[in-house]
């Protein structure tokens, strides 16, 4: 069985390094600044340094915990957990020397330490300057810990209370550089862990089979990393795909049910009336200028390939369209906003059977404001039945039953919260209470129905909860006794509100602590691995060009692309406009937070510069 090494640093008495000393498995190198004889004139130091000894653990004197790749041969440089206890410059250092000396230490930290290890620092009350401080300092007053960390790739992925009356022989000293104890109640431990880099995405390039021929086009870049990632395929563990096998092994109890979900292409050509156009991802087919050979074998582009592609065509036949100012293409494409297209066309197509539930289910992409619960991209589930007329009121309160059912069943395994499921008529919802989902869904067609989700007990349908519409049609062409009724339900917003999950960007996080949450077919209460993500803002001012119309989405998928969804929110905090030229100022103020990678002071910096870059142009 392999040997765990932990390194402890800046031992006062060499205490705590004694009181873990011993533990089966575990090899211990305890550490300090000063030099032995410094060292084993304070009270008790001896004692402990000759029980270290004793135990087969090495002490090791005069160790700068900035240089710590210095005191390690390379085959011994590997450490599982670091311990740091209540660090400090000496003397009266402030907190700005103290953050200084964290941030060097991080950095040295991070030569030494395996990719799955720990790193341990405890501090004073208050000093850390989390949440989990109480009392909390004011931010500059404090050591500022997580966003220190964050500057050499750490998360804080866990504090608890340093309870030093259960360490067995632990004694702190080194009250201001002296042989003095000082006060460690409410001290936190603050446990650290490496963080997944912060990816670059290479341009990709997406090919089909189109009327016989091959043709490609660029994935837009905020979609990169999330247009091939497979959540609803059958050896995916994602949660999405748990909440829709859940819903479709229910719902097949009530109707019968058929899935198609193999031939739904990821574009769609030509208008989409009533959308606004500044939702949707336009995409331009480059037929000729595929990436070469030498590209790929580059690494310069990266392609996916995709089969079974059969578009779906709206009835516009007008081959010119302008798409961008002085760009005509013969004709016009974009990523999917939604599967209706494709259901409204197997009921045209009469390749339906009555009372039969047919299920189609992928992502679907629409450009949208930044906020916690607005997707650019999602799993839509929508279910397609065309019933006798006169019976639409109850099939859709059936198939809401079912949906309550398992949403209800899955939710009990996860939290003892309250979940409420509600169908709420069209005619009493305000506009203004719509979130991007419902908003967009809205544009597509006339909504009869909302489904509405929430965890709390106050009865209400607050903004951010529709989880679900439902709409009906009648294709008089294809049989005036049918009805046809629509519902779409947001698969990746009800595994968020389900599992307790607050960003929807954890969903498509590439670290792997979010998925060994949910074992296969199982839900959880999810358990944050990166706490109190620390925030940086930054305001962004600018004329609006004379003439133009503001494209507000525009300017949220610009700071999309340039962040990699590293900012959480965008606000109009100023309008100006001067009165003899009527030209306009906009002032955006910009917050920036990784819900699971470290983000740097430095790293925010330069996509700040970025961004004023691209919206210059």
């Amino acid at each position: 069985e392999a040997v765990r090494r932990v390194l402890l640093l800046g031992e006062g008495n060499f205490s705590f390094a004694a009181s873990l000393c011993g533990a089966a498995g575990t090899h211990v190198v305890a550490t300090c600044y000063e030099s032995e004889e410094e060292v084993s004139g304070r009270g008790r130091a001896a004692e402990s340094i000759r029980r270290l000894r004793e135990r087969g653990a090495e002490v090791v004197f005069s160790v700068d915990c900035t240089k710590l790749k210095d005191y390690f041969l390379p085959e011994k440089r590997q450490f599982d957990c670091i311990y740091f206890n209540f660090p400090h410059c000496g003397r009266k250092a402030g907190v700005v020397k103290n953050r200084e000396l964290l941030a060097h230490f991080f950095h040295s930290s991070a030569e030494v330490l395996t990719e799955e290890g720990e790193v341990h620092v405890a501090l004073c009350n208050g000093q850390g300057g989390t949440p989990a401080d109480q009392p909390r300092r004011e931010w500059h007053n404090s050591w500022q810990i997580v966003a220190v960390a964050a500057g050499a790739g750490f998360i804080l992925s866990n504090v608890h209370a340093f309870e030093a009356e259960t360490i067995h022989g632990y004694k702190c000293t080194g009250y201001r550089s002296q042989d003095k104890p000082f006060c460690v109640e409410g001290a936190l431990n603050h446990i650290f862990t490496r963080s997944m880099p912060r990816p670059y995405f290479k341009p990709m390039i997406c090919e089909i089979e189109l009327e016989s021929r091959k043709v490609s086009f660029q994935v837009p870049q905020v979609l990169v990393d999330k247009i091939d990632r497979g959540f609803l395929e059958l050896n995916s563990s994602h949660p999405v795909r748990t909440v829709k096998e859940k819903l479709t092994a229910e719902l097949s109890q009530a109707f019968p049910l058929q899935n198609i979900d193999y031939c739904l292409s990821l574009l769609h050509q030509g208008h989409l009336n009533g959308v606004c156009h500044s939702n949707i991802f336009w995409i331009i087919l480059n037929p000729e200028e595929t990436p070469s050979t030498e590209e790929m074998s580059n690494g310069l582009a990266n392609a996916v390939l995709f089969s079974h592609v059969d578009f779906c065509r709206d009835t516009d036949k007008n081959d010119w369209v302008n798409v961008q100012e002085g760009c005509h293409i013969s004709k016009q494409y974009y990523l999917r906003p939604s599967l209706l297209p494709y259901a409204q066309a197997i009921i045209q197509r009469g390749a339906f059977l009555p009372g039969t539930l047919y299920v189609l289910s992928g992502p679907v992409f629409r450009k949208c404001l930044i906020t916690p619960y607005s997707m650019p991209v999602f799993h839509e589930m929508l279910f397609v039945c065309a019933v006798n007329r006169g019976t639409e009121k109850g099939c859709i309160q059936m198939f809401v039953n079912n949906i309550k059912t398992s949403i209800h069943s899955l939710h009990q395994t996860v939290s003892g919260f309250k979940l409420n499921i509600n169908l709420q008529e069209e005619a009493s919802f305000e506009t203004t209470e719509l979130n991007d989902f419902a908003a967009f869904e809205s544009q597509l067609s006339r909504i009869q129905y909302f489904i509405c989700m929430e965890i709390d007990a106050s009865g209400s349908c607050e903004k951010g909860s529709c989880v679900g519409i439902i709409r009906t049609a009648h294709y008089e062409l294809v049989s005036s006794e049918l009805v046809v009724v629509f519902a779409s339900l947001n698969l990746d917003l009800l595994a968020m509100l389900i599992c307790g999950i607050p960003d929807w960007r954890m969903l498509w996080t590439s670290d792997t602590r979010f998925l060994r949450q949910f074992p296969r077919g199982k839900l959880r209460l999810f358990k944050s691995f990166s706490l109190y993500p620390p925030s940086y803002v930054h305001d962004v001012s600018f004329w609006v060009p004379d003439g133009e119309q503001f494209d507000e989405v525009a300017f949220h998928t610009i700071a999309r692309q340039v962040s990699g969804e590293m900012i959480v929110s965008i606000q109009l905090i100023d309008c100006f406009q001067q009165s003899e030229t009527g030209r306009k100022s906009l002032c955006y103020r910009l917050t920036f937070q990784s819900c699971d990678k470290a983000l740097s002071r430095q790293e925010v910096a330069e996509m700040q510069l970025l961004f004023r870059k691209e919206i210059n142009q």
